[in-house]
C-alpha cells in the first residue's frame, strides 16, 4: 500500500537515548551499567513541564502565590503516574497476569502502558491533598490546569509514535502511518507494508485545538441559564465571567471524552471489551458524563467568580479586584450566620440573585492582595 504523504515511524534506535554508551565513548569507561532514557518518557516529561508552566501563569493571574504550582505538582504528578499505570494494568490484564506472565513487568512503565484516565484519577487525588495542605481552592487549581492537561497530552502522544504503538485501522489516506514489522499490535494476515491511521496525530491535533477552544470560551463566555422545555438549564452565553468553580475542568472532560471516543474506536491495539465497546471508550463516556454533571451542578451552585483563590480562613485569603458577582455558597442558600464574612469581605460578597443569560450584574468589590 502506498500513500504519497505517509508518515514514517522513527527507527528502533530512536526509541531511547543511550546515555551509557555516549558517556563511555567520551572516555568514562567506569560507567558499566546500561543508562537509557526512553523518548516516550521524555515526551511525557516535556508535556508535564509545559502544563506546569501554563498552569502556573494562569494561577498567578488569579492571585495565587507564584511557585505554588510546583508544590501541588509534587503530589499530583507522582500520584498521576501511579494511577495511570494501575489503570492500564487493570484494563489490560491478559498482558500481565496468567500462565507464563512475569508480574514484575507491571512495574516496567518505561516500556509503555499508562492510561490518561488513571492519571486523571490519581492526579486529582494528589491535587486535592495538596490543596488541603496549601489552602488553595481545589476548583481554582482544576480550572487553571484544564488547558494544560490537553497540552501535556498532546506532547505525550508523541511518545506513542516513538514506541510504534496505538495506531488505528489500515488506511490508504495520504497521511497514513508506516509501522515497521514485526509489531504485536498488527493483526495477523495483513500484507507487508500496510499503512494505518495515525491516531496519535489525530489526538494531538484534537488536544491542541481543545487548548485554543477552552481559552477562548473562558475569556468570551460565561454560564447563564435559559428556560428550555420548561426547565432552567445552564448554557454558554456572552459575558465577562470566566468559567470558574470547576467549569473549565468540566469542559475539558467533555472535550477530551468526546474526542477519545472517536480515536479509541478506530485503534486496533488489544483491549478489554465489554458489551462490544473498548474499556477506554467506556472511560471516555464516563469523562463526558462527569463533565456534564460538574457543569450542571456547579452552574446551579455558583454563578460568579470565587472571592479568592484561597479558602476562607487561609492566610492567603484576600478578596481580589473584580466587578463580577461573587458566590461562596450555593444559589438561593444563605450562608451560616456564624460563619458569614464581616468587614471588607462582607462588602465583597453581595447577596446572590438569579443570573439570566446576560452578563453578570456588577457588584461592589474590595481590592486586596494575597499573602506572598
Amino acid at each position: 500500500m502506498f500513500a504519497p504523504l505517509s508518515i514514517p515511524s522513527p527507527p528502533d534506535e530512536w526509541q531511547s537515548l543511550r546515555l551509557g554508551d555516549w558517556l563511555r565513548d567520551l572516555g568514562l569507561t567506569f560507567i558499566t551499567w546500561p543508562l537509557e532514557i526512553r523518548f516516550y518518557a521524555l515526551a511525557i516529561l516535556v508535556g508535564i513541564i509545559a502544563a506546569v508552566i501554563l498552569t502556573g501563569r494562569r494561577l498567578t493571574a488569579r492571585g495565587v502565590e507564584p511557585g505554588l504550582v510546583l508544590d501541588i505538582s509534587l503530589f499530583a504528578v507522582p500520584l498521576g503516574i501511579v494511577g495511570a499505570r494501575i489503570f492500564h494494568v487493570l484494563t489490560h490484564p491478559s498482558d500481565y497476569f496468567g500462565p507464563g506472565k512475569d508480574l514484575i513487568k507491571t512495574l516496567y512503565i518505561w516500556e509503555g502502558g499508562i492510561a490518561i484516565f488513571g492519571a486523571l484519577i490519581g492526579g486529582a487525588i494528589g491535587v486535592y491533598i495538596a490543596c488541603r495542605l496549601t489552602g488553595l481552592r481545589f476548583w481554582t487549581f482544576a480550572d487553571a490546569l484544564a488547558p494544560g492537561l490537553l497540552l501535556a497530552q498532546a506532547f505525550g502522544r508523541l511518545g506513542n509514535w516513538f514506541n510504534h504503538e496505538l495506531f488505528g485501522w489500515p488506511t490508504d489516506l495520504p497521511w497514513a502511518l508506516e509501522v515497521p514489522s514485526p509489531n504485536a499490535a498488527i493483526p495477523v494476515g495483513l500484507p507487508e507494508g500496510t499503512l494505518f491511521h495515525p491516531t496519535f496525530l489525530y489526538e494531538i491535533i484534537w488536544n491542541v485545538l481543545g487548548v485554543l477552544v477552552l481559552l477562548y470560551l473562558e475569556r468570551k463566555w460565561s454560564i447563564g441559564r435559559r428556560a428550555i422545555a420548561g426547565l432552567s438549564v445552564p448554557v454558554l452565553v456572552p459575558g465577562r465571567i470566566k468559567l470558574q468553580w470547576g467549569k473549565m475542568l468540566a469542559l475539558y472532560l467533555i472535550w477530551y471524552g468526546l474526542g477519545r471516543t472517536v480515536w479509541e474506536t478506530i485503534r486496533i491495539d488489544p483491549s478489554e471489551v465489554f458489551f462490544g465497546i473498548r474499556t477506554n471508550v467506556w472511560a471516555a463516556f464516563g469523562a463526558v458524563l462527569v463533565g456534564v454533571l460538574i457543569l450542571v451542578i456547579q452552574s446551579r451552585r455558583h454563578y460568579g467568580a470565587p472571592p479568592s483563590p484561597y479558602r476562607r480562613g487561609h492566610k492567603g485569603y484576600s478578596v481580589v479586584d473584580s466587578e463580577e458577582t461573587y458566590s461562596e455558597t450555593p444559589a438561593g442558600i444563605t450562608a451560616d450566620p456564624g460563619t458569614a464574612p464581616t468587614g471588607k469581605d462582607a462588602a465583597a460578597v453581595p447577596s446572590e440573585a438569579p443570573v439570566t443569560s446576560g452578563p453578570a450584574t456588577s457588584g461592589p468589590g474590595t481590592s486586596g492582595k494575597g499573602a506572598s
